[in-house]
């Protein structure tokens, strides 16, 4: 027995008339009530009767009928979940994210991806950007939005994200009231920044930066999480570099400034395995190609 057959006797029921049946299969009639006989021999079952011209379901077809109507749902709806899978429209997506990434582009892929895959689970995992390229090669999440440098050719990286860095600092700081500051006014400022073991790019970013602006920046606190961070900068501990997408996230006694170097700019990336060929992964990067036209990055200003 194969679907076919369950389609035949379906429309057949339905119609209660052979050439009509027929004409809904788009077969001819012969064919169509040999197939018919072929089944009810198969299941040794009388699945029809003649009433003078017309024809009725016999109580084995009538309950051979609902099965069969079952049965043939079931498989619908069996290559409508193959068709959306190979799509990529339902499944899992592990996706890792640097914290400062919540900030910027991340919620607005997450709601362009989640209208146009409302089925698949996406699991957010917040990890520092080696966290990610490790979590990526134990294939314990499929696509990360990290920073860079993201190191390892079994890797395809991609840049989404361009912005500038910010400074916060209290609100009652001298460099409160100047509207842009450069690097180079920030030589005698105590820092707060990420543990250096972490190696973390946004601390060895600014690191850079103010080097070579010609000075070392004096860490005066460490920390790693945003809120954190901010909280220290808020109660005088001292000041900080941010991407500027944070800035958007306001803490009671810090202010936000701009560098006067507008050529600083911190990358956002994602990454994902090289041999990934994931239907779900690919509908997800299809979407932020979609939303930042196609693959150039976008540009945040403050």
């Amino acid at each position: 027995m194969e679907l076919r057959h369950l389609r035949y006797f379906v429309t057949v029921a339905e119609e209660l008339h052979y050439g009509q049946a027929a004409k809904r299969l788009n077969m001819t009639q012969p064919p169509l009530s040999q197939q018919i006989r072929q089944l009810e021999e198969e299941l040794e079952v009388e699945l029809f009767r003649r009433v003078g011209r017309n024809i009725e379901l016999t109580d084995a077809g009538r309950v051979f009928l609902e099965e069969a109507q079952q049965t043939l749902a079931l498989a619908e709806h069996a290559k409508q979940n193959a068709r959306r899978a190979a799509r990529g429209e339902i499944g899992k997506l592990d996706v890792g994210l640097v914290v400062t990434a919540a900030y910027s582009v991340v919620p607005s892929v997450l709601q362009a991806y989640r209208e146009r895959c409302p089925s698949v689970k996406v699991i957010l995992h917040e990890l520092t950007t080696p966290e990610q390229t490790q979590s990526l090669r134990d294939n314990k999440i499929d696509i990360g939005f990290l920073r860079l440098p993201v190191f390892g050719d079994d890797l395809n990286i991609k840049t989404v994200f361009q912005e500038p860095l910010i400074i916060a600092l209290p609100e009652n700081h001298p460099l409160a009231a100047i509207e842009w500051i450069s690097v180079e006014m920030l030589a005698d400022e105590q820092f707060i920044l990420s543990p250096p073991r972490l190696r973390l790019a946004w601390h060895d970013q600014v690191t850079c930066i103010c080097q070579q602006a010609g000075f070392f920046p004096k860490i005066a606190q460490q920390a790693v999480h945003v809120e954190t961070i901010l909280g220290l900068v808020a109660v005088g501990m001292g000041i900080t570099l941010l991407p500027a997408s944070v800035g958007e996230w306001r803490r009671k006694g810090v202010v936000y400034k701009s560098l006067a170097d507008e050529d600083v700019l911190i990358d956002l990336v994602i990454a994902w395995r090289k041999e990934e060929a994931n239907s779900v992964l690919k509908a997800f990067i299809n979407v932020i190609d979609e939303n930042y036209k196609k693959g150039e990055p976008i540009k945040h200003s403050l």
